[in-house]
């Protein structure tokens, strides 16, 4: 089952049918998109589930519903095996951002972790899960693919918020830091630890 975040409630894509409590059933194929998002920003509702018939077309066919922007970003971690975080918007983050031009989703991961925190020396470990959010910018929703990747770097320098980005805090974070952050995070970020 695949999943696609709106806030911190998931749409799950699937292609088996339950019987509705605290979520409801759609049919992917006629999913409306702005009814979907009504129905998540009902209390009651827990999630919403998207009904197709195969299990491998079921991210291709909701990637159609919506304008796609591409991201990437890093999980980076130092010698001391701490965690890079970003604070923007009163939540912990992790650095990554949209693809200009012709880079490789690497690149942009790569250049977003350096832009975003002032780290450098990077290198890139392994991919990590690809998370999905639905946003909405100028009154129109639109679909984040962000591919994600393990980092690491022997950066010992200050750290710098990219404030023209809203960031207003970078830090590293033990593991003990790191999960106490994620209690104010994102659910697509609490999905890469």
């Amino acid at each position: 089952m695949q999943c696609i975040f709106v806030n911190d409630k998931p749409i799950y894509l699937t292609t088996k049918v339950e019987k509705e409590t605290d979520f409801k059933n759609y049919l992917l194929k006629d999913a409306d998109i702005d009814l979907i998002l009504q129905t998540l920003s009902k209390k009651a509702i827990k999630s919403v589930r998207l009904i197709g018939n195969d299990e491998s077309k079921l991210m291709k066919s909701f990637k159609k519903k919506l304008p796609n922007v591409i991201a990437g970003g890093g999980k980076v971690f130092n010698d001391e095996n701490e965690i890079l975080f970003i604070y923007r918007n009163d939540k912990w983050d992790l650095p990554k951002g949209k693809i200009e031009g012709n880079e490789t989703i690497e690149e942009t991961a790569l250049r977003e972790v350096v832009e975003e925190t002032g780290v450098g020396r990077l290198k890139i470990i392994k991919p990590l899960p690809i998370t999905y959010h639905i946003f909405k910018r100028n009154g129109k929703a639109k679909l984040k693919i962000t591919y994600w990747f393990e980092m690491h770097s022997s950066f010992a320098g200050k750290l710098y918020p990219q404030l023209n980005e809203g960031i207003t805090e970078v830090k590293w974070l033990d593991t003990k830091e790191a999960f106490k952050a994620l209690n104010n995070s994102y659910a697509n970020i609490k999905m890469l630890f």
